[in-house]
């Protein structure tokens, strides 16, 4: 029956031929150990426990990493259907109706061992997948990322050379489950995700082609809105795009400084873009985000000259008035509205918003320190 069986295979899964001879050996071993098994199960005295699940102890473990479910139950129902009709050809026509009814039996058995078999193994590889996903986001998180650990993040389904942003907020309550919740989720908005429960923080690494987009900040904070759910109370700080996991530690730090931080602008969105948050996080300590304001908003506004410096903190002095300013600097008012609009095109951020001055006045305080030594 075993040789039937093997026949059957080759001609009716198109797959089995592709296997390894190593396989089609282990496959010959269950395959005869599920007939054995059958003969002995049917032939067992009362009172004698025969396991069909045994059939599958003749292979190693392994052998459910390179055949799939799917394929197992083809070849248990190919191997089943052997016997069925072996049993039609071969026993004594008084013996075929019980030998098929016991068949039935023994094959639904079979089918629940193999479910087991895989059921095991599936929870064994999601323990192992939970632990590297953990391992690779405090890599990120202790900014250790190198190609081990996008070569450990690729095993998880991870996709290299994807825009990447870092996502952290409070844990919820109850963490049990946060982070598959979440992988789900983002599975359904078609987004890599990475995530794991760190004290009482959630972290998610979140990848799209999406944020190579001009609008990256926009669809970062976009997708952490949706996911939003899924964290505890409290703010949740998005950091910056970067290009790979590689430099995701750039876009962790800026969310978890946001994050410490963010609790100074009680006011603000609940998902918050990290850079949202400079002011409040040079004022915490964060040396990136004084640099950040010293550079990228002092700097260029210094640079650009036509007193647009001096515009900015004359405007700011003088309590966000036009016509005060320029009376102060001796210009017409729409002279110093045309400054503003300046530099609002320079640095991004508009005087004559309360926290956009906030940004500004902190700004030009660094700058000047960071000029005067």
């Amino acid at each position: 029956m075993t040789t039937a069986a093997l026949a059957a295979m080759e001609e009716r899964l198109p797959w089995f031929s592709a296997l390894g001879a190593e396989e089609r050996s282990w496959i010959t071993l269950v395959a005869r150990s599920g007939i054995d098994g059958f003969v002995q199960w049917f032939a067992a005295e009362p009172g004698r426990r025969v396991v069909p699940a045994a059939m599958f102890d003749a292979a190693p473990r392994t052998l459910t990493r390179k055949i799939s479910l799917r394929q197992t139950v083809d070849l248990v129902r190919t191997t089943v259907g052997v016997v069925e009709e072996q049993i039609q050809v071969a026993m004594p026509r008084t013996d075929r109706q019980v030998l098929s009814t016991a068949i039935i039996h023994y094959s639904r058995e079979v089918a629940f061992a193999a479910a087991e078999v895989y059921a095991r193994a599936a929870e064994q590889r999601g323990t192992w997948d939970a632990r590297l996903e953990a391992l690779v986001v405090d890599a990120v998180m202790r900014a250790e990322t190198d190609e081990t650990v996008v070569s450990r993040a690729s095993t998880l389904g991870w996709q290299a050379r994807t825009p990447v942003t870092v996502v952290v907020g409070t844990a919820p309550a109850d963490a049990t489950g946060a982070a598959e919740d979440v992988r789900r989720d983002a599975e359904r908005l078609r987004v890599s995700a990475l995530t794991a429960v760190q004290g009482e923080r959630l972290v998610v690494i979140l990848s799209t082609p999406e944020l190579a987009a001009q609008t990256a900040s926009e669809k970062a904070v976009g997708l952490a809105t949706r996911l939003s759910s899924h964290f505890g109370k409290g703010p949740i700080v998005v950091g910056p795009v970067v290009d790979d996991l590689v430099d995701a530690s750039m876009s962790a730090r800026a969310a978890m400084s946001g994050h410490r931080a963010a609790d100074a602008w009680p006011e603000g969105p609940r998902v918050i873009w990290a850079s949202d948050l400079l002011p409040e996080r040079a004022l915490s300590g964060d040396g990136h985000a004084r640099r950040t304001l010293s550079q990228d908003i002092y700097g260029p506004l210094e640079a650009a000259g036509g007193d647009l410096l001096t515009t900015c903190a004359c405007f700011l002095d003088h309590g966000g008035s036009v016509e005060a300013s320029a009376r102060a600097l001796y210009v017409h008012a729409n002279t110093v509205r045309y400054r503003l609009k300046r530099i609002q095109d320079v640095t991004g951020y508009s005087p004559s918003d309360p926290r956009d001055a906030y940004v500004l006045r902190l700004a030009i305080t660094l700058g000047r320190l960071a000029s005067s030594r």
